[in-house]
């Protein structure tokens, strides 16, 4: 016996990717059905082998549906979730809205998969944002062995983080740099992100963090351990997909660099590859389109008393929304639906 899922957003880069993914991964669907905005209605998105034709989520009624995953911006979820969370279906969230909300999960399921009991609170569940993401995988494991203090985390971000806007100003920027007469000023970026990068992600707050930086370091502690600090600086690259993270680690006790590489290698949702010679490390055009969350450049940081740094990379559309979407409705199904 399956679920009845509905896909919120289907016509956006998420929504595609999170349809894909249930279909890779085989999850036991009885129904499906995409929905979208009102402008997109009877646009055709793709669902393994299957044709579907979004349906108007205005209109839409949740009731009878299980699981519902969204991948629209926080205010449109501030209206759709509560009503699809009352009639019975388990909202997934992708936005931000619920992020921070103390009675609401916010779960990456190889960190903690047991919050997932929470959603009986408000029938929501909420996806933590790309960058934490994929950082706390890493973490994790490592915590568990040597417990963190503190993590400095520079980001580098790729424009498909910014959504379908971000990519295409990213290739029209590209392709106007060789033909001088069709200028492409910035507009979903602050400046030129083509051949540059911008240290500014969302919008700057009074203590001169931006938004980005502060949601990695709030969701780290909620997801993690509230007693780890965290700083952060985020960065807009010019790459389409896949996001990477130079991550600083002080221990309170120390831990050898090959133990931290062994530990890695165990832990679920990470691929370690570490050689010290050419290309022995991994990019983000190496990830995409892979569930795994890639690890390199493990060594000690001689710097501090107990400290490693490490490369971390992965796909942005994957592991740091649709995926790890999909990762929940999973845990969701085998802690507590328990239909499939």
């Amino acid at each position: 016996m399956g679920y009845k899922i509905a896909v919120v957003g289907a016509t956006g880069n998420v929504g595609r990717e999170m349809l894909n993914i249930l279909a890779e991964r085989q999850f036991p669907v009885d129904e499906i059905v995409a929905l979208a905005s009102r402008k997109s209605l009877g646009s055709e998105v793709s669902f393994g082998d299957k044709t579907l034709k979004t349906k108007d989520l205005d209109t839409f009624d949740f009731t009878g549906w299980d699981i519902a995953l969204f991948a629209i911006g926080s205010d449109a979820t501030k209206v759709y979730a509560p009503k699809a969370a009352k009639s019975g279906c388990v909202v997934i969230d992708n936005s931000s809205l619920y992020r921070y909300d103390p009675d609401i999960p916010l779960i990456v399921p190889e960190v903690n998969p047991e919050a997932v009991e929470m959603v009986k609170n408000r029938n929501i569940i909420a996806n933590p944002n790309c960058s934490t993401a994929q950082m706390v995988v890493a973490l994790k494991p490592l915590h568990d062995r040597a417990r963190i203090k503190r993590v400095v985390v520079s980001t580098y971000q790729s424009v498909s983080g910014a959504g379908k806007e971000g990519i295409d100003e990213l290739w029209d920027q590209t392709k106007s740099i060789y033909n001088p007469t069709d200028d492409k000023p910035a507009r979903k970026f602050t400046k030129q992100i083509a051949f540059n990068v911008i240290p500014h992600i969302d919008s700057f707050l009074d203590s001169g963090d931006t938004k980005e930086e502060w949601k990695m370091v709030a969701e780290t502690k909620k997801i993690v351990d509230t007693s780890i600090k965290v700083t952060a600086t985020c960065v807009r690259v010019p790459v389409f997909v896949g996001h990477s993270e130079a991550i600083n680690i002080e221990f309170e006790e120390f831990l050898d660099e090959d133990e931290a590489r062994e530990i890695l290698r165990e832990a679920p949702g990470i691929m370690v590859i570490d050689k010290r010679q050419d290309g022995g490390y991994v990019t983000p055009i190496e990830c995409v389109g892979d569930f795994a969350t890639f690890i390199s450049r493990i060594r000690q940081d001689t710097t501090i008393e107990n400290g490693l740094n490490l490369w971390c990379v992965s796909d942005n559309l994957r592991k740091g929304a649709a995926l790890n979407a999909v990762q929940i409705a999973e845990t969701l199904g085998a802690r507590v639906l328990k239909k499939g």
